[in-house]
């Protein structure tokens, strides 16, 4: 092989691998802290942050204390400050034992800050690790977080991370006659921005309420492209315990819409999938009642299904997408079809359509197809904000 072709495939080898392997030499945007430090000078700082905002391996808000920056109060989303309560799990506005710092809830009936929330702020902070799809609620937080800002005049300092499923964008986007807090924008499920880049749409498609203008300032990432592969060092909720289940999320969620256990309450969330009406063969699991939040009909009954949490972790290429093919098959060898969806699907999905067409029979290339026009929509907006 000529000598000059052989040493530019180790080096195209040697990249892949510093990519895949070596994501640590990403640095979130909390770690850039001469970039924002003076933005919180001398001034009284709310924080949007839970247990993935850190600097290395201590907390951002003790991180920024040692740097007697003042720290007024901090917004938790859903699963509270600290991460560990269950999905939809209500929290409570609280006392941080560790800090003395005020905690207000930001999930529930309470979702938006208020001007009284606000009155003692100067300037507001978030700091919350994602991971790419529309119905995991953080941007929903995020875009009420800046409408509160913009409504109060307050500045919000956006601390930017990777997605670690930043490399691809699919799926259907979301009809706005299914707002939910699971999707709250014309975007589809897999939208392959990070949070700052979000934030830049948000305002740039004029999305936010009555067309509010938020004044972010976006710390961005450094040494990172949408085809890293990031590792999520610390996990984003309690039912994305691992890379496995943050990679089949995308796919996955979509038995939240349906009768069938996704593995809440297992030690598999979102890497397994089945019903105790499924062939009784093969793997089986059983969702328990003192886990956080199994679902309800399925608790502590014996589920027949299928096993997914060994698959190869997902490294970014070229055909990466959302997997149908599990919850088609699914619908196929359900016994009772008319009762395999739930009115949540349609919230999950963004549309009726999908469900219609399941129920047809249509082929996965098909409703792929139909994904085509808007997504190539989507692609074109995205463009206009992306930093990586």
């Amino acid at each position: 092989m000529n000598r000059i072709l052989l040493v530019c495939i180790l080096l195209v080898g040697c990249f892949m691998e510093t990519s895949a392997q070596y994501a640590d030499l990403v640095l979130p945007g909390a770690t850039q802290t001469s970039r924002y430090l003076p933005l919180l000078k001398n001034k009284r700082v709310a924080m949007m942050v839970n247990q993935t905002a850190t600097i290395g391996k201590t907390h951002l808000v003790d991180s920024l204390l040692k740097l007697h920056v003042k720290i007024q109060k901090i917004f938790s989303p859903e699963h509270g400050f600290r991460g560990n309560a269950g999905h939809g799990e209500t929290v409570a506005n609280s006392i941080d034992s560790a800090t003395g710092i005020p905690i207000v809830s930001l999930y529930g009936k309470h979702r938006k800050a208020t001007a009284a929330d606000l009155k003692d702020v100067d300037i507001l902070l978030f700091d919350i690790q994602d991971v790419g799809t529309r119905f995991f609620t953080y941007i929903s937080s995020l875009q009420e977080l800046m409408e509160s800002a913009a409504e109060n005049n307050k500045t919000l300092v956006i601390l930017d991370r990777p997605n670690p499923n930043g490399d691809y964008v699919d799926g259907p986007i979301l009809d706005t006659a299914f707002r939910s807090f699971i999707g709250m924008q014309p975007i589809p499920i897999v939208h392959g921005m990070t949070v700052g880049e979000y934030a830049r749409m948000l305002n740039g498609e004029h999305w936010l309420s009555k067309g509010v203008q938020c004044n972010i300032k976006v710390i961005p990432c450094e040494n990172y492209s949408h085809q890293t592969f990031y590792r999520v060092p610390i996990k984003p909720s309690p039912n994305l315990p691992n890379m496995a289940a943050i990679n089949l999320y995308s796919s996955l969620c979509f038995f939240e819409g349906t009768v069938l256990s996704l593995g809440r309450g297992t030690d598999k969330p979102f890497q397994v999938y089945g019903s105790p009406l499924f062939p009784k063969q093969g793997f089986s699991f059983t969702p328990r009642a003192s886990a956080i939040n199994p679902t309800p009909v399925l608790k502590d009954q014996l589920c027949y299904g299928y096993d997914l949490s060994n698959a190869p972790e997902t490294v970014p290429h070229k055909g990466r997408r959302i997997e149908l093919k599990w919850l088609i098959d699914a619908y196929k060898i359900f016994p009772d079809k008319d009762k395999f969806f739930i009115p949540f699907f349609s919230k999950v999905a963004g549309n009726t359509q999908l469900q219609q067409q399941i129920v047809k029979g249509v082929s996965e290339e098909d409703i792929r197809k139909s994904w085509e026009p808007g997504l190539a929509k989507f692609k074109v907006i995205r463009a206009k904000y992306l930093l990586y």
